[in-house]
């Protein structure tokens, strides 16, 4: 289990069941937005109910955080070592759920992950920084998920 550091919110994280979808689309649907705000602009927006089958939301595990009362504050995707996915409810960003959760995601796969995060969100960009992550490349093209954007990625790894 990946530990609580100073200044991180107290929160569980467990493999998604099916009564988080809710709360999943909630929380992607609210930092959605921020995320795109900064990078391709809100217009490209998609709810999670439009794009999770196509995107591939559920094609490796999933996990949530959850807080001590059950309320679920972020969610978490590894697939083929690749972080997919990582969304954390606005209410709790800069408490440490979005840390916690790419590290537990970190400790269960191999010994390179991956991950692309768009060019803009510096946010996302500090967090996968601090976590060890580099930039080894950036790339542009469609945004994935609604291909009639185009997006600025950076491509990320953390070698073990």
């Amino acid at each position: 289990m990946t530990p609580t550091r100073p200044g991180e919110h107290p929160v569980r994280i467990r493999h998604y069941e099916d009564r988080d979808w809710e709360a999943v689309a909630r929380i992607h649907d609210a930092a959605r937005l921020d995320e795109l705000r900064d990078s391709v602009g809100v217009e490209a927006f998609l709810t999670l109910e439009r794009t999770a089958e196509t995107e591939g939301l559920f094609d490796g595990e999933v996990w949530v955080a959850e807080e001590p009362d059950g309320r679920v504050v972020g969610f978490v995707a590894l697939a083929d070592d690749e972080v997919t996915w990582l969304y954390v409810d606005p209410a709790a960003y800069r408490r440490g759920v979005g840390a916690r959760l790419l590290r537990y995601a970190v400790e269960r796969g191999g010994p390179r992950i991956g991950t692309t995060v768009l060019v803009g969100n510096a946010a996302a960009l500090a967090l996968y920084e601090r976590e060890g992550f580099a930039i080894v490349e950036t790339k542009s093209g469609k945004l994935e998920g609604n291909e009639s954007f185009a997006a600025s990625g950076h491509i990320m790894e953390l070698r073990k």
